[in-house]
């Protein structure tokens, strides 16, 4: 079967599944893993400056919440990891 028959072939059969079901035929837009993790450093940086802030304008109060803020996004981060290396 040559490149031009595979092709055609290839091209008759996404129309009739795009036939049956419009939304496989509707472009999929998703943001690399590059990307991803550049925004979520953004985020995370400055959720921290704002964490450091907090500290020296509440004092020991912003450090309690700091604590806990930390403590919760490491067990987050530990629980997805795992829900997605076992899932």
């Amino acid at each position: 079967m040559s490149t031009r028959d595979t092709r055609r072939e290839f091209d008759e059969i996404v129309g009739r599944l795009a036939a049956e079901d419009p939304e496989m035929a509707r472009p999929v837009r998703m943001l690399t893993r590059r990307v991803q993790i550049a925004i979520l450093a953004v985020i995370g940086a400055l959720v921290w400056a704002g964490l450091s802030v907090l500290m020296v304008a509440w004092g020991a109060a912003g450090v309690a919440i700091t604590v806990v803020t930390v403590l919760v996004t490491v067990g987050a981060g530990i629980w997805f990891k795992r829900r997605r290396d076992h899932g």
